[in-house]
Formats: structure tokens, C-alpha cells, sequence
């Protein structure tokens, strides 16, 4: 009886110490995770993602604080928030990092655009002389505002455009403004499509003036 008394209370500490030690290994790399996720930037790319990865880890530190205060100490939900934790921490980061790479293609391609409409002004010739007007392919009417409708304003815009190699619109600019017309004259003006103005043989971007004309309804 003393030897089974003997070996019933070796195996009730076994199983006990089993049970009380933290699963630090686990834990850190949980916390390893939620910190890699705000230092990439989550924070600004993934922030729902960020705060359950957050909270995740929230509640593996008040499991944690928990099981000390105890006399009989037990971790196995510490190590299943744990595990949680990292897994909430690995997705924000990869949230974090989808959304930023899609921020950066886009910003690079409205520089390329901005970089375009730069070149295209640079090397414009004025419709004149031997430079003819281009012949517009597609027309794409304005649409007149209400507010300027209700407020019964009429007239014309008159808009420098400068058509690219290709024919399409790359920039414009008021030369002639109304105010309550004005973004409506230029989103139609950007939407024109024109034949390719040759120069020598060549296709060159050309700059020539349009004419909104909006009439009272």
C-alpha cells in the first residue's frame, strides 16, 4: 500500500508539474508575432487585423497573470491563446503587407502617369501653321451640374488640352473659367479620343483649345 501510495503521488506531482509550467516557448513567439505586425505597419494598412492580433495577445497576458496567482497552476488554455495569438499576429502582418504592396503599385503608377503628362507637355507642339487640329475620334458630352442648373449659370469654358502621341487626352488646364462648369467641362475634355498629330512623318503630342459650350436648360 506505501508503494502504491509511493508512486500514485509521484504521478499526481508529474502530472501536476506538467501542467504548471508556462509554455514560454509558445508565449514568445506569440508576443514575437502581435510586435512584428505593428512594426510592419499594420497599424495604417491592416488596423482591424492589428487589434484582434492585439487583443489576442491581451487575453494570453490575463490567462497568464491568472494561473501565477494560483496555487495549482494550469496552462493549457495559456498555450492555446498563445498559439492564437500568433496566428492573429502572422495575419495582420500579412494584411499589412497585401494592402501596402497594393498602396505602393498604385502610387507608382500615378507617378508614372504624372511623369507622362509631364514628358507629353515638354515635347507639345501648338495646333498652327503646318500643325493641323487633330480630328476628334470620340466625344464624350459634359455634364451640366445641377447646382449650375439651379442657379441658372450658362456659358463657355474654354479648356487647353494636350493630346498625347496615342491621340488620348494626357492634360488640361481653364484657360476660361466658370467656376460652377469648370470640373464638368474637363472631365468630358479628358475623356476625348483624337487621330495621332504627325510632325514629319511622327506621332507628337500637340496642344490645341477647346470650347464647352453650356447653354441655359
Amino acid at each position: 500500500m506505501r508503494v502504491k501510495s509511493t508512486a500514485l503521488a509521484f504521478g499526481l506531482a508529474v502530472l501536476v508539474s506538467a501542467c504548471g509550467t508556462p509554455p514560454t516557448t509558445e508565449v514568445d513567439a506569440a508576443k514575437a508575432s502581435v510586435d512584428k505586425a505593428e512594426s510592419s505597419g499594420a497599424g495604417q494598412y491592416a488596423s482591424e487585423s492589428l487589434k484582434a492580433a492585439q487583443d489576442a495577445r491581451a487575453a494570453l497576458d490575463a490567462e497568464l497573470k491568472a494561473q501565477e496567482a494560483k496555487t495549482f497552476k494550469s496552462y493549457d488554455k495559456a498555450k492555446e491563446l498563445a498559439v492564437a495569438a500568433k496566428a492573429a499576429g502572422d495575419k495582420a502582418t500579412a494584411d499589412a503587407l497585401a494592402v501596402k504592396e497594393k498602396a505602393d503599385a498604385a502610387k507608382a503608377a500615378r507617378e508614372r502617369v504624372v511623369a507622362a503628362r509631364a514628358a507629353a507637355r515638354a515635347k507639345a507642339v501648338h495646333v498652327g501653321g503646318k500643325i493641323k487640329p487633330p480630328t476628334k475620334l470620340k466625344n464624350v458630352a459634359p455634364i451640366y451640374p445641377e447646382i449650375a442648373k439651379s442657379a441658372k449659370v450658362s456659358g463657355v469654358v474654354v479648356v487647353e488640352a494636350t493630346i498625347g502621341e496615342d491621340g488620348k487626352v494626357v492634360d488640361t488646364k481653364v484657360l476660361r473659367s466658370i467656376p460652377l462648369l469648370d470640373e464638368a467641362a474637363l472631365d468630358a475634355v479628358r475623356q476625348w479620343e483624337y487621330t495621332p498629330t504627325l510632325l514629319n512623318g511622327k506621332p507628337v503630342p500637340v496642344v490645341t483649345t477647346v470650347t464647352i459650350n453650356f447653354t441655359k436648360p
